[in-house]
């Protein structure tokens, strides 16, 4: 907490300094520009404002890169003064603390804060950052490693909302409408492409119920348990390893668990995802003789992403799901 405060500190004398410098420039989204500037905190809010601005001219930036972690990302003074440029930035409360921190402080001209138009739910029982299992809070090492300070506590609502389309839709008609109050130009574009957008997101929606209406089993093991939204859209259920946090370890007694859901659910599975580590779901997929496979949380595109952009993704995700749970 304090060296991330440093940082917010050292990034206020650079916005500063952005400040003074761009004094009489005009905003990219005024006249002579070509369209407005959007800064965006990760892949799903860029994906989605992409979608909506189009070949209008708007340009669309991100702050967390391709295969960082979105949850522990860190800025650099750059890019948290590049926000004071920005016509409007769309972030999610809640997922990046070092965003939400700058967010107050940096100066841009709108902000479109997701988590107000989402409806973002509780997290699921058993889908805290520690489980709240035995031994863990008696575990001093555990206690250092995943108390409320390490830059991952999501508090009391799950952030992944984008893996619900209905809940992507929301956000990309808010989008839609901050982008016409900033660029009224635009406005008629803007709007054009959101309901382009939420179309084929209604289409993927559609291939998710008619491919997951008749499956073997409801329950999927993952890993990092980000699903809770997709998992609630279409009846089934996610038993997650190391709960909500994708850095989090299980405690002995929470493998102990997964093992016995696993055989009493005839799981076939054992899921993980691209950017984080693949031990845990490996070691309980061998003791088990399971397969293993690639479930995307989708909070970044890298290399080894199942698919090069949100809708490929999303759709290797659903035939990764078919083929777990034996759906016919």
């Amino acid at each position: 907490m304090v060296l991330m405060t440093f940082r917010i500190a050292l990034a206020s004398a650079a916005i500063a300094a952005l400040t003074l410098t761009a004094c009489g420039a005009p905003s990219s989204g005024d006249a002579g520009g070509e369209g407005p500037t959007v800064v965006t905190s990760f892949y799903p809010l860029q994906w989605a404002t992409e979608q909506v601005v189009g070949d209008s001219g708007a340009t669309v930036e991100v702050l967390t890169k391709p295969g960082v972690d979105a949850h522990g990302m860190e800025l650099s003074p750059r890019q948290i003064a590049s926000l004071s440029a920005a016509d409007l930035v769309v972030y999610l409360h809640g997922l990046q603390p070092e965003v939400d921190g700058v967010i107050p402080s940096a100066g841009a001209a709108s902000v479109l804060d997701v988590a107000e138009v989402v409806n973002l739910a509780p997290i699921a029982d058993g889908h805290n950052h520690d489980h709240g299992e035995e031994g863990h809070a008696e575990d001093e090492h555990a206690d250092d490693e995943h108390s409320a300070d390490d830059g991952h506590d999501h508090g009391d609502f799950d952030p992944h909302f984008w893996l619900d389309t209905e809940r992507m839709s929301a956000a990309v008609e808010a989008i839609a409408a901050h982008l016409s109050d900033t660029n009224p130009a635009g406005a008629e574009t803007y709007r054009a492409n959101a309901e382009a957008t939420v179309a084929e997101l209604t289409k993927l929606d559609q291939e998710y119920r008619a491919g997951l209406a008749k499956c073997e089993r409801r329950e999927f093991v993952t890993t990092h348990a980000a699903f809770q939204y997709l998992a609630q859209r279409y009846d089934l259920e996610e038993i997650g390893i190391s709960g909500i946090n994708p850095d989090g370890e299980a405690s002995p007694a929470r493998i102990a668990e997964i093992h016995d859901e696993a055989q009493r659910h005839g799981v076939t599975t054992i899921f993980f995802e691209t950017l984080t580590s693949d031990a845990v779901a490996r070691s309980i997929a061998g003791d088990l003789g399971l397969k293993t496979a690639v479930l995307d949380p989708l909070e970044g595109v890298s290399d080894k992403s199942p698919g090069t952009d949100y809708p490929s993704i999303m759709r290797a995700n659903l035939e990764a799901l078919r083929s777990a749970n034996d759906c016919q």
